[in-house]
């Protein structure tokens, strides 16, 4: 989660929302990484974790990333629940909860639906309190 907290910082100098993500190896060895870049990108599917699944999809050569884990530090919403699924991840291992949009338990539970196989495993809260310190004082800076 360090690591993906680094990722979440950087994407500060691009003025998008400090969400950063990393993907692991069974080993916990990085194989990506993937910060929030809808700004400096101009994009809106620049969520830290697609940036993070299309590296690592483009490091190991293929879509298929079973066997991996994503960790990020903002639970996922909607459309990076998805390409989670999609993404065959073994496991997601997320830090603050997300009330607003997330969509691994807030207000929906994309990525545990059993009618979408496979499930991967879900840790959450893991630094949540170093997660949502990095948001807060992106957005207290923008109020």
């Amino acid at each position: 989660m360090r690591a993906a907290l680094a990722e979440a910082e950087a994407a500060l100098a691009t003025g998008d929302v400090p969400v950063g993500a990393v993907v692991t190896d069974d080993a916990g060895t990085i194989v990506a990484r993937g910060r929030n870049r809808r700004e400096a990108a101009g994009d809106p599917t620049a969520h830290a974790e697609i940036e993070a699944i299309r590296a690592a999809a483009a490091a190991i050569g293929g879509w298929r990333l079973d066997g991996l884990t994503l960790v990020v530090t903002l639970e996922p919403c909607t459309m990076c629940a998805g390409a989670i699924t999609t993404a065959r991840l073994d496991r997601l291992v997320y830090g603050a909860q997300d009330p607003r949009a997330g969509a691994v338990g807030s207000l929906w539970d994309v990525v545990r639906d059993q009618r979408l196989t496979p499930v991967p495993e879900v840790l959450g809260g893991i630094l949540a309190d170093d997660c949502l310190a990095v948001i807060r004082r992106f957005f207290s800076g923008r109020r």
